[in-house]
């Protein structure tokens, strides 16, 4: 079992409504860059747990909990996508951190690409990581009835409890891309999402927040096309397989000819022997990841 990061840091920030929490995980030689990170739609801000162990204090890394989810829980709507870009904004302008790298997995690479879009200003270069290029909906197809057969447990869970801790994590060992890579992080991780007292814990994720949120990366046409209107070098990084560790991957280089990505503009790269959550936490991914975020070269040779 590989090492654990340091514990990061607990901050907030103020936005709309509230605040943000913002976990920090900071930099050990002065100097060095910050980067922020963007999680997914039902994740929280530790999913970044290996890329800040492997990091390893050459940059300093801040991942905040989206609205309504994690520590953010409570800070309630209006949701979507162009709200979480703005309260992305509105860190990176409260720590005054000038322009910065952003990084987003997932439904954060939607979110790291409106917030290049959106802020100019504040983003010198995105970091996408599976996520970010939309294709329509097939024909007939509800998206509520998409985002279930995508997001299988992810999402199932937040209509459920869970008696205690134990039966959370048991419950997160049944998940085919996980149960192959579980590691004492990952449970830290999966257990950050708990909220309630037993018999009754469920996840912190808001289901509204995350219904609106998914929606708008089916559908909503700025998301769409935000990664096709970068003003910023971006960079996309796609795993080899799919959300529960199937063959069929989200992307692959069809897929993404046929979305009319730029690849002149955006650099693409398959990172092998990852699926869409290992891509964060397992060695091959985490250190493309890493690679791409201290601009140390390509992803996968």
């Amino acid at each position: 079992m590989s090492q654990s990061p340091q514990q990061p840091e607990q901050l907030t920030v103020p936005v709309p409504g509230g605040e943000l929490a913002v976990l920090r995980w900071p930099a050990t030689v002065p100097g060095t860059p910050t980067v922020v990170a963007v999680h997914g739609i039902t994740a929280n801000g530790l999913a970044w747990f290996e890329v800040a162990r492997r990091l390893a204090g050459r940059a300093t890394l801040l991942a905040p909990d989206l609205r309504g989810r994690g520590a953010s829980r409570a800070l309630g709507g209006p949701y979507g996508l162009t709200r979480h870009a703005d309260d992305v904004a509105a860190l990176i302008t409260t720590l005054g951190l000038g322009p910065t790298v952003v990084v987003g997995h997932s439904m954060g690479a939607w979110i790291t690409a409106l917030t290049a879009v959106r802020h100019p200003g504040l983003v010198s270069r995105v970091v996408l990581v599976d996520g970010a290029i939309t294709f329509p909906l097939p024909e007939g197809l509800r998206e509520e009835d998409v985002l279930a057969a995508v997001l299988g447990p992810a999402l199932a869970r937040l209509s459920m409890t869970f008696p205690d801790r134990a039966a959370y994590r048991a419950f997160w060992r049944q998940h085919p891309a996980f149960n192959a890579d579980w590691s004492d992080d990952i449970d830290a991780y999966t257990q950050r999402d708990l909220i309630g007292t037993e018999p009754e814990l469920r996840s912190s994720c808001v289901l509204e927040a995350v219904q609106t949120d998914g929606a708008q990366v089916l559908l909503d046409e700025d998301a769409a096309t935000a990664v096709h209107r970068l003003p910023c070098p971006g960079e996309l990084l796609w795993a080899e397989r799919g959300l529960l560790d199937e063959p069929q991957a989200l992307y692959d280089d069809k897929r993404i000819a046929t979305a009319g990505l730029d690849r002149a503009r955006v650099v693409a790269e398959l990172v092998p022997d990852t699926n869409h959550y290992s891509i964060l936490w397992g060695p091959a991914g985490a250190e493309a990841v890493v690679r791409r975020l201290l601009g140390s070269g390509p992803a996968a040779g």
